[in-house]
């Protein structure tokens, strides 16, 4: 369970989060969405405490998480994995390379570091490209990299910030596949940032709709499911008329 409790955060004058409480269920696809400005990844970023609350306590499974210091945060930091929008691999380190720094950083031990990062490859369908680079991938191949490297060290919460927004639909669709398998099969909480609204009803149980900082509503929702849609010339053609946006010569 990860509880805020009145939560607020200032940049100078600008109130960018004002006071916000918010709790999200053990296991469940949680969505935060709304408008550029909202809030929204602010207060994703706090669940992790990359940005402090200037007021409020952050607590996950009951334990108060501002004033951590040391192993303990470090711990806590480990059971919290990110992904970012803009997939932050480093591009002279090829895939292996990457999905294997969470362990340097952990200081796993060296035996069997290979076969859990080979495991987590394998787990987003891309072992094969173990020894690419960054540059040489597409990006909804650098967005599974970033997922194989968030679970590799088995979190218990995975934080994703607008992790579709520079997708294509079928590509956002494999992702988001990839990350209802990440809640199914490791019991994974998922909580997603995205101001896309069929991105956010197709996953997400339970919704928090943000306006100006501020928590307008939460919703709980059924979940639609994840739809591929064809990309062919015809498969473009049919859509545009049937949302009767095309005029005909």
């Amino acid at each position: 369970m990860i509880t805020l409790n009145n939560v607020s955060k200032r940049f100078g004058s600008f109130e960018a989060i004002q006071s916000v409480s918010l709790s999200i269920k053990s296991g469940e696809i949680h969505g935060i969405i709304g408008a550029s400005g909202a809030g929204k990844s602010t207060l994703l970023r706090m669940i992790n405490l990359i940005e402090q609350p200037d007021e409020g306590n952050v607590l996950i499974d009951g334990e108060t998480l501002n004033h951590l210091k040391g192993k303990r945060i470090r711990q806590v930091r480990q059971s919290l994995a990110m992904i970012f929008q803009g997939y932050h691999l480093i591009g002279n380190k090829t895939v292996f390379d990457n999905v294997v720094m969470p362990l340097d950083l952990a200081k796993t031990p060296k035996k069997g570091r290979a076969e859990q990062v080979m495991e987590s490859l394998r787990f987003v369908g891309l072992e094969a490209l173990r020894d690419q680079y960054p540059s040489q991938l597409s990006g909804g191949q650098k967005q599974r990299v970033a997922f194989a490297r968030a679970i590799v060290n088995q979190p218990n919460v995975l934080l994703c910030d607008e992790p579709t927004s520079s997708l294509d639909p079928n590509t956002t669709a494999e992702v988001l596949e990839v990350l209802q398998r990440i809640n199914q099969e490791f019991g994974v909480t998922i909580i997603i940032v995205s101001h896309e609204m069929e991105v956010i009803k197709s996953i997400c149980e339970r919704v928090t709709v943000m306006a100006d900082g501020r928590v307008y509503e939460e919703i709980e929702i059924e979940p639609t499911g994840v739809h591929k849609m064809e990309h062919s010339a015809e498969g473009f053609i049919k859509r545009l008329k049937s949302s009767g946006d095309i005029n005909h010569a």
